[in-house]
């Protein structure tokens, strides 16, 4: 089981996770009928998609907090859902794409209220069971607010000039935690104007919010992470940095 380390403890993960679920609530609760069918930043899916995907993720979560990880599984294998994750998302986003979006906007928002008022209840040093074994509440909570920042960029949810820097700020700090979690071979330093990044012998210096990108897979293909790479070695990094998604 992972242990926090010192550079998240300033953060507030219950914070981060409310304030990223607000903002996508408000963006939704705003969009108009065309807006929901709109093409997301996710490949292949629309706004409306993205929506569905985030309600139907809440049965993992729930099975989490209920510590019925089994039955969830249990209730893929009846479904018949394969493919893994991929499989669980294509499945969630299928199976809401005739409702009504006013229910799933709902579902979303009651379910997802409940995740984040039993998180925080228990604590961030509390041990939450997940596919992966126990891990700290505390630490799932900074996995499930990048999430949600980065589908609320996916669905172009407004972010206020007065919160952009703390958001890239934190949601670095996230990244380089996270990288450190999957390959510590993975090397990151951040600095106060960019991160250095060296992962079997490709090196590299990225704005924080290039890094961001990278790390969830959302770094535009005609952006390299820093010019003086060949192409072949900016795949290469990109694809060692991708920890988030």
């Amino acid at each position: 089981m992972t242990r926090e380390p010192d550079e998240l403890a300033h953060f507030h993960p219950f914070d981060l996770l409310d304030t990223e679920a607000e903002r996508l609530d408000r963006h939704f609760s705003r969009l108009g009928a065309e807006a929901w069918n709109l093409p997301s930043r996710c490949e292949g899916w629309s706004v409306r998609d993205v929506l569905a995907h985030l309600a139907g993720e809440e049965l993992y979560n729930h099975a989490c907090l209920d510590d019925d990880v089994g039955g969830f599984f249990a209730m893929l294998a009846r479904e018949g859902v394969e493919g893994g994750l991929a499989g669980f998302n294509d499945w969630c986003v299928r199976r809401r794409r005739g409702l009504p979006v006013e229910d799933v906007l709902a579902e979303w928002r009651h379910r997802n209220a409940e995740t984040r008022r039993r998180m925080r209840a228990l604590g961030r040093d509390a041990v939450l069971p997940t596919a992966a074994g126990p891990y700290p509440v505390g630490l799932q909570a900074f996995h499930y607010a990048s999430e949600y920042a980065t589908h609320a960029d996916d669905v172009r949810a407004p972010v206020g000039e007065d919160e952009t820097d703390r958001r890239i700020w934190w949601r670095t700090e996230v990244g380089v935690f996270a990288l450190a979690e999957r390959d510590p071979a993975v090397q990151v330093e951040v600095t106060a104007e960019r991160v250095w990044v060296c992962a079997h012998g490709v090196c590299a210096q990225v704005p924080a919010p290039v890094f961001v990108e990278a790390t969830v897979g959302r770094l535009p293909e005609g952006l390299p992470l820093d010019r003086a790479l060949g192409d072949a070695f900016d795949r290469e990094l990109r694809s060692e940095l991708r920890c988030l998604a």
